[in-house]
């Protein structure tokens, strides 16, 4: 390689570096990726997640320079389409992840997550007095709505989503397709999650299952990704009906920079204004300005009056002494 710029990259306010078919060594405080090509140096302290496809081994040392550096890995299939592991580096901040614990714990802010949610699936404003058995009819009116049209476009016939795990070839092409198709979603959605320190069991549609708020994410994108994919891989009309999606699947979610989207969509899903949260009342300390602090060190510490104290600190009082003493 003769320049970073060769390496597959997906940035916004985040850097998220791809690379597969190479092996990752330390070279000096960074790491270098090589492969039949060359070697390329990678600042990894600019990095937040570096992302393992296919063909990928990597050193013990390029391993703890990430982690000290504070850059997560994931162990993921060609171009993120699966999520196989996680390996997490340096945490500055656990404000995001509260945030989708407030909004997930109390009911109000829950439900408003749900209407926005729906909002960016489908760029359709709902009622403000809406209920949640409304909100899912509204649901699967536009989606079968969008299984027809991609049907009259593809020409592919629709005779409704059947999927049974334990009848795998039981299912028509089209529905095998959506199947594989729906799984490289998960992947990326997955990765996009766990990479901003959110939890992927805190599902605010879906629920009881430890990747409910994946689902949830990964709905937002179907309709335009995976749906079409998986009709167009259908009509193709080859015998391996799944490994044509996933190719689609692919090639669509690296032209549009999923990953990156999926990671600002979130963001701003759980910002402070969107939610109406005081930033004081958080409880968690500034990310911003934690930035430059040794990661061994401990964060804030609860306090019901005031949020957040400074940790690593004594807080024994005179007082306190003398209760214990007597």
């Amino acid at each position: 390689m003769k320049d970073l710029r060769q390496l597959p990259k997906l940035r916004d306010s985040w850097s998220y570096l791809y690379v597969e078919k190479c092996r990752i060594d330390r070279q000096d405080k960074a790491i270098a990726v090589w492969d039949k090509t060359g070697v390329t140096a990678v600042p990894c302290a600019n990095l937040s997640l570096l992302m393992l496809g296919p063909g990928v081994s990597i050193t013990h040392s390029a391993m703890a320079t990430l982690a000290r550096n504070g850059c997560d890995v994931l162990w993921c299939g060609e171009h993120g389409v699966r999520c196989y592991a996680f390996g997490t580096g340096e945490t500055r901040s656990s404000a995001l992840l509260m945030r989708q614990a407030t909004a997930w714990a109390d009911p109000e802010l829950h439900m408003r997550v749900v209407l926005r949610m729906y909002e960016m699936r489908f760029d359709e404003l709902l009622p403000a007095d809406v209920n949640m058995q409304e909100v899912r009819g509204r649901e699967g009116a536009r989606v079968r709505t969008t299984y027809q049209q991609a049907s009259r476009i593809t020409g592919v016939p629709w005779h409704g989503r059947s999927y049974n795990r334990g009848d795998w070839g039981g299912a028509d092409d089209v529905n095998r397709a959506l199947s594989a198709a729906n799984s490289c979603l998960y992947g990326v959605c997955h990765a996009a999650v766990i990479s901003l320190g959110l939890s992927p069991g805190l599902g605010f549609v879906h629920t009881g299952r430890v990747l409910s708020f994946v689902y949830d994410v990964a709905d937002l994108y179907k309709t335009e990704t995976t749906i079409p994919a998986a009709f167009s891989a259908a009509a193709l009309g080859e015998p391996n009906v799944e490994r044509q999606a996933r190719i689609l699947c692919r090639d669509a979610f690296r032209e549009t920079k999923l990953l990156s989207r999926v990671a600002s969509d979130l963001t701003n899903l759980f910002s402070v204004q969107f939610l109406g949260l005081d930033q004081e009342s958080e409880g968690d300390v500034d990310a911003e300005a934690c930035d430059g602090d040794d990661s061994a060190l401990p964060g804030g510490l609860w306090d019901p009056n005031a949020g957040s104290v400074q940790g690593g600190m004594n807080y024994q009082t005179d007082s306190d002494e003398g209760s214990r003493e007597g």
